[in-house]
């Protein structure tokens, strides 16, 4: 399920002709339409009771939610979509739902670990010249896309390590992540790293390219950072 600090880079959205829309749709029309990245609403979060702003609470039925608005509820993550007139009627109706990718198969999977070690992370890899994809980053956690891998060749590559910390987590098929500028109970989502201006679809790198550095930073969090958070 899940998270990178370095050079940040403004991502670019192509306008669409007609009315105004929500950043959310923008974002969202971006990833499913000319990128090909399957998407679907998030659950969100509660209002606040006429207050004009948001409890932390996730809008699901579950009182003890651990990933407060970060998650899929309905439609659930089967119905992840690159129709554009779906996702157009998804949030026309719910104009500030989160966006959530459902990562694996065509789509990119991603590695997460916690916000502090992710930032470590990222500067090994500059220092190594090493070419990095778009990283997603929240308070709590960063998330370093990257290209599609299957389950065994991710097997293959974690058991040749001595250890790898609870903390480090991968999205792969089946997965999920929550993608900018959507808003969840830890804070707001945000690129670190934004795709490139003007790219017909986002490079992204092996997951074996980067993942020593994250497995080491991973294990010297200060906290661990096994709990589950996005």
């Amino acid at each position: 399920m899940r998270e990178i600090l370095g050079r940040r880079r403004r991502l670019w959205f192509r306008r669409t002709k007609g009315p105004a829309q929500s950043a959310q749709l923008e974002a969202a029309l971006t990833c499913a339409v000319e990128w090909q990245w399957p998407v679907l609403p998030g659950v969100g979060l509660k209002s606040a009771g006429g207050r004009g702003d948001r409890e932390r609470g996730c809008a699901c039925p579950d009182a003890e939610c651990v990933v407060p608005g970060a998650h899929p509820f309905d439609p659930g993550l089967l119905a992840a979509s690159t129709d554009e007139r779906m996702v157009r009627w998804w949030w026309a109706n719910r104009p500030t739902a989160p966006i959530v990718l459902a990562t694996g198969g065509s789509a990119p999977c991603a590695v997460s670990l916690p916000a502090v070690a992710g930032a470590r992370a990222l500067s090994v890899l500059d220092r190594m010249d090493r070419r990095l994809g778009p990283v997603i980053a929240t308070p709590t956690r960063w998330s370093l896309l990257v290209a599609p891998y299957s389950l065994e060749e991710l097997g293959e590559l974690l058991f040749a390590k001595d250890c790898v910390p609870s903390s480090l987590r991968f999205h792969g098929e089946g997965g999920y992540l929550v993608l900018p500028p959507s808003e969840t109970g830890t804070g707001q989502v945000r690129w670190e790293r934004a795709p490139l201006p003007g790219s017909a679809t986002p490079w992204l790198p092996r997951v074996e390219a980067v993942v020593d550095a994250l497995v080491e930073a991973s294990s010297s969090a200060p906290d661990g950072g096994s709990r589950l958070a996005f």
